[in-house]
C-alpha cells in the first residue's frame, strides 16, 4: 500500500472523507502545533475539528451577503441548534461584542421552486454571526456538540443559496405579508407587479432578493430533478428512499435488520428484537444524530431535561469531548479517570453520603487504553442509588458486545465500523425499554428530539452498514493476528486490547456467544525513538479515527491530548502511544507490513 500524500484525504480522492492524512509523527506535532508545513497541505481533517473547506466557502457566501468584514459565521442545521451555538458564546465568551452576535435562518423560497424534491428535503441552513474575535468559543460549541451541518448539507445547501432559492427567512416573511396586505380587496385592485418586482429591504445587512412566481424554465432541470449520486455504488438515489433508509438503520441498530434491503419497496412491519440482550427493543427505540459526539450531546442534554439540573460522573480515561460535554453543559462532572475498582468504591463512599448525580458515563472499551468498566456492578449502584447509566459502545459494537442490559442508554458513533468506508458522519442513540428512565426519556425526547441528519448523509450510511456484520467478523480476526504480532515482539512494552488486558472479564461478561474482541488495539515501545521509527515506516493509512475497512495507525496520544500530556499520563495514558485500527485488508499482508515496521524499530534502537 502506498502511503496517501500528507494533507490528502482518507480515503484519497473522497470529497466528504473523514480523516486525513498524517503520515509521519513530525506532521502529527506539526498539526498540533498549527504549522503552516502542515496546515497549508490539508485538503481536509476531521470533522468535528476541522471545518470543511466546503462548509467554510458557504460561511464567507452568508458573511458576504448578510455581514461584514469582521464577522465571521458558524453554520447548523436548525433554528434550534444555532441558538444554541449563540447562547454558548454569550455564556462562554467575556467579549463585549458577544452580545452582538445573531442568528439568520435560510429557508426554501417556495415560490423560486416547483421542485417536489426540494419540498421533500426542505432544506434549512441557521447561520451564528458572530465578531472574527470569538471564532474560538464558537469553535469550541461546534467540537464538542457536533451540531454543526455536514459537508454534504453545506455543498447542496449553498447552491441553492447562489440560486436565490434558499433566503433569509425575515425577507421572506415580509414579502408575504407586502403580498397578503397587496392581495386584499378585488383582484382588479391588485398591483400585478407584486409577483415580478424586486422587493427591496431597508436593513443594511440583508440581501436583496426576487420574488416571482417562476415561469417553467427559471428553476434549472439539476434542481426539478434532484437525485444523489451515490459515488460508491453508481447508482442514482431518490430523495423518496431516504425514510426508508433510516428505518433500515435504525433497525440493523436495534438487531432487527442484519442485512440488504430493498429501499424501493415499502418497508415491511416494525418489529421487536432480543438481538442486544433485551426483549421488546424496537427501532422505535432508535434515535439518529449527525455524528456519534451529537448523541452523546444530546442524550446528556435529554437527561437534564428529564431528571434536572444533576452532575453526571465520567468513568474511565474517556474521548475527549464527552468529558468536554459533561464539564461545560450542566453543573459540572465527576471525573474517574482510571475506571478502576478502586474508583467505584470511592464513588460508593459518595453515594452512601448522599451525593447525587444524573448519570455515569463510560465507554465499553474505552478509547485509546481498551479498558473495560465492571458495567455489573455500575449497574447496581445505579439502582440503588438513581442515576442512569449511557454507555458508549462505539468501540466493541453490538456484534461483539451486549451492553445494553446494564444501560440505560446506549451511544455509538456510526462513522466508524458501522460506516467503514470513512466517508459519512451518524450517530445513534438507544433508551433501553427495559430501563428505569424509559418513559420519562421517551417523553422528554418527543419534545426535544430534532432530526438534524442530512438525506445524503442517511442513504451513504444505509449502503455503507449493508454488510457490517461480516466486516466486523473479518477485522476482528485480524486485530487479533495483529495483537499476537506486536505481543511476541521484545521491542513491544505493552499491548492494550481488550482480550489480554487486566480488565478482560469484565468484557468477557458482556462478550456475545460469537464476538471477538473488535479491531481496535494501542501498544507502546520502549523507547520514543522505536515508536517513531515504527509508525513512520508502517505502510498504513496514518491519520484520525477509527472503525475503517482499512487500517489506519495514528499517535493518538499526540493528537487527542497534545496540550494535556502530562494530564493523560496521570491516568497511564502515554505521550508515545500508537493506536491501530485494524482493517479488512489480507491477514498475512498485515503481518508482513508490521513485520518491515517493526524491523525499523529495531534499527532505531
Amino acid at each position: 500500500m502506498s502511503i496517501i500524500e500528507l494533507g490528502e484525504s482518507i480515503p484519497a480522492l473522497t470529497p466528504h472523507a473523514s480523516s486525513v492524512s498524517l503520515p509521519t509523527w513530525e506532521d502529527n506535532i506539526s498539526y498540533e502545533k498549527g504549522q503552516d508545513r502542515v496546515m497549508s497541505k490539508l485538503t481536509t481533517g476531521y470533522p468535528r475539528f476541522f471545518i470543511h473547506k466546503i462548509i467554510a466557502a458557504f460561511a464567507e457566501d452568508i458573511i458576504k451577503r448578510y455581514g461584514s468584514s469582521d464577522q465571521q459565521a458558524m453554520l447548523f442545521p436548525s433554528t434550534r441548534t444555532a441558538n444554541r451555538c449563540l447562547q454558548f458564546i454569550r455564556v462562554r465568551s467575556t467579549s463585549t461584542t458577544a452580545d452582538q452576535a445573531r442568528v439568520i435562518d435560510l429557508v426554501l423560497d417556495h415560490s423560486q421552486t416547483t421542485s417536489q424534491t426540494l419540498a421533500k428535503l426542505s432544506p434549512t441552513i441557521s447561520a451564528v454571526l458572530f465578531a472574527k474575535e470569538l471564532f474560538p468559543v464558537a469553535k469550541q460549541y461546534w467540537q464538542h456538540s457536533g451540531d454543526g451541518v455536514s459537508s454534504r448539507r453545506a455543498e447542496f445547501c449553498h447552491a441553492l443559496l447562489q440560486d436565490g432559492i434558499l433566503v433569509d427567512r425575515k425577507v421572506l416573511e415580509a414579502s408575504s405579508n407586502q403580498y397578503q396586505k397587496a392581495s386584499k380587496g378585488p383582484r382588479r385592485y391588485q398591483k400585478a407587479s407584486i409577483d415580478k418586482t424586486t422587493l427591496k429591504t431597508n436593513k443594511p445587512d440583508s440581501v436583496i432578493e426576487n420574488f416571482y412566481v417562476p415561469s417553467s424554465n427559471a428553476v434549472s432541470e439539476s434542481k426539478e430533478s434532484s437525485q444523489f449520486l451515490e459515488e460508491r455504488f453508481g447508482r442514482n438515489l431518490d430523495v423518496s428512499f431516504v425514510e426508508n433508509a433510516k428505518s433500515a438503520i435504525r433497525r440493523r441498530i436495534s438487531g432487527s435488520l442484519m442485512g440488504e434491503i430493498d429501499l424501493a419497496a415499502a418497508p415491511s412491519p416494525k418489529v421487536t428484537s432480543n438481538m442486544r440482550g433485551v426483549s421488546g427493543l424496537s427501532e422505535d427505540d432508535v434515535y439518529l444524530y449527525p455524528c456519534g459526539m451529537n448523541a452523546i450531546f444530546n442524550t446528556h442534554r435529554t437527561l437534564l431535561k428529564t431528571r434536572g439540573q444533576l452532575k453526571s460522573i465520567s468513568f474511565g480515561f474517556p474521548y475527549v469531548d464527552t468529558l468536554k460535554i459533561l464539564e461545560k453543559f450542566g453543573p459540572g462532572c465527576q471525573f474517574y479517570g482510571n475506571g478502576s475498582t478502586k474508583d467505584l468504591d470511592d464513588l460508593e463512599i459518595r453515594l452512601k453520603a448522599g451525593e447525587k448525580f444524573l448519570a455515569i458515563f463510560c465507554e465499553f472499551p474505552g478509547n485509546p487504553m481498551l479498558k473495560c468498566p465492571d458495567l455489573k456492578r455500575i449497574r447496581e449502584l445505579a439502582d440503588i442509588f438513581d442515576f442512569a447509566v449511557v454507555v458508549d459502545e462505539t468501540i466493541g459494537n453490538f456484534i461483539n458486545v451486549h451492553v445494553l442490559p446494564y444501560a440505560d442508554v446506549v451511544v455509538s458513533s456510526l462513522t466508524k465500523i458501522f460506516s467503514g468506508e470513512c466517508n459519512v458522519m451518524g450517530g445513534s442513540a438507544i433508551l433501553n425499554p427495559r430501563g428505569r428512565y424509559y418513559e420519562a426519556l421517551r417523553k422528554t425526547a418527543k419534545i426535544e428530539f430534532e432530526d438534524n441528519y442530512w438525506a445524503e448523509d442517511v442513504i451513504f450510511m444505509e449502503r455503507n452498514s449493508r454488510h457490517f456484520v461480516k466486516r466486523i467478523g473479518q477485522i476482528n480476526a485480524n486485530a487479533e493476528v495483529i495483537c499476537d504480532v506486536l505481543q511476541s515482539h521484545p521491542l513491544v512494552k505493552e499491548v492494550y486490547y481488550p482480550k489480554n488486558n487486566a480488565s478482560n472479564s469484565c468484557y468477557e461478561a458482556c462478550r456475545t456467544p460469537n464476538g471477538g474482541y473488535g479491531g481496535l488495539l494501542s501498544f507502546t515501545f520502549h523507547t520514543t525513538a522505536q515508536a517513531i521509527a515504527f509508525h513512520d515506516r508502517l505502510e498504513t493509512a496514518k491519520g484520525p479515527s477509527l472503525g475503517t475497512n482499512f487500517t489506519l495507525t495514528s499517535p493518538y496520544v499526540l493528537l487527542a491530548h497534545f496540550l494535556e500530556l502530562d494530564w493523560a499520563a496521570q491516568f497511564g495514558v502515554p505521550a508515545d502511544l500508537i493506536r491501530i485500527s485494524v482493517g479488512l485488508e489480507d491477514g498475512e499482508d498485515l503481518k508482513a507490513r508490521f513485520a518491515v515496521a517493526l524491523k525499523a524499530a529495531e534499527g532505531a534502537s
